[in-house]
């Protein structure tokens, strides 16, 4: 299951070991790390990157689930990236280009308080115990969400609300004298494109996601292609599963898009 997980610890040294042992997991095959980062919580709230990797062949978090989260954490002024990160993490972000909701990144702001750091880290894990025991015999603490979970919830929201607005406006229009008729003709046209610009970005996501499940199933190819018996197998596994996850997430989006009432009340 592809999930975002943040472990927390007391301090980098013990998040750094958590990081090699993180990708340890993925060496043995009982995890597969897309990417990660360890970030640091200053006194101001600001968050530092001392270390990223991404497997997915991009050499920046910039745009990711993680760097969204990871922005979001460090508030809307930005976040110091150290030197041995190399580029800019993130800046402005919201809870739906990170994937995850309110409540998890309230349970993560909880524990990670100033003066902590934390292992951020993309994944798919077949189950919770190789990760959360090996986090914990280092001094972690575990907070986990799957990413297939939090589905463009925000977005899903406004795009009914706007779709409930025009049906409201077209009835209204269809019992409205010639003189108002006009007038709610202006509002349903610009709740329409409205609409329209929500249904454009939601495209873009759409190729976004498919763009980010070629990446991953590449990846894990390379894995399979390299590993052998039982590390082989869970690959290819993980690959299938992978691709239904995507599939079925896709059609979702395709099916909360369909629908979107175009055209111009009146027979405009």
């Amino acid at each position: 299951m592809e999930r975002m997980i943040v472990v927390v610890f007391s301090d980098e040294t013990k998040a750094y070991e958590g990081s090699r042992a993180l990708q340890q997991l993925d060496s043995d095959g009982n995890i597969v790390v897309y990417a990660s980062a360890v970030v640091t919580k200053k006194t101001d709230g600001k968050l530092t990157a001392n270390q990223i990797t991404n497997s997915l062949g991009v050499d920046t978090l910039t745009g990711t689930a993680i760097g969204s989260l990871i922005g979001l954490l460090g508030g809307p002024i930005g976040i110091a990236v150290g030197a041995a990160g190399g580029a800019l993490v993130g800046s402005l972000f919201d809870l739906d280009s990170a994937r995850v909701d309110a409540d998890f990144l309230k349970d993560v702001s909880q524990i990670l308080t100033p003066g902590k750091t934390a292992l951020v880290a993309e994944i798919n894990e077949d189950w919770t115990t190789p990760v959360d025991t090996t986090m914990e015999s280092v001094g972690g603490v575990v907070i986990r969400r799957s990413l297939t979970d939090v589905i463009e919830s925000q977005d899903q929201r406004s795009i009914d609300a706007l779709k409930a607005d025009i049906a409201n406006l077209r009835l209204e229009h269809a019992q409205a004298k010639a003189e108002r008729k006009e007038k709610l003709n202006a509002r349903i046209e610009s709740l329409q494109n409205k609409l329209h610009n929500k249904l454009e970005q939601w495209k873009t996501r759409r190729e976004a996601i498919q763009h980010e499940a070629e990446a991953r199933i590449e990846m894990l190819k390379t894995k399979a292609a390299k590993a052998e018996g039982n590390i082989k197998a869970k690959q290819e596994q993980r690959i299938a599963s992978i691709k239904k996850a995507y599939d079925e997430w896709i059609e979702g989006l395709d099916k909360r898009a369909a629908g979107s009432g175009k055209g111009h009340a009146g027979g405009r």
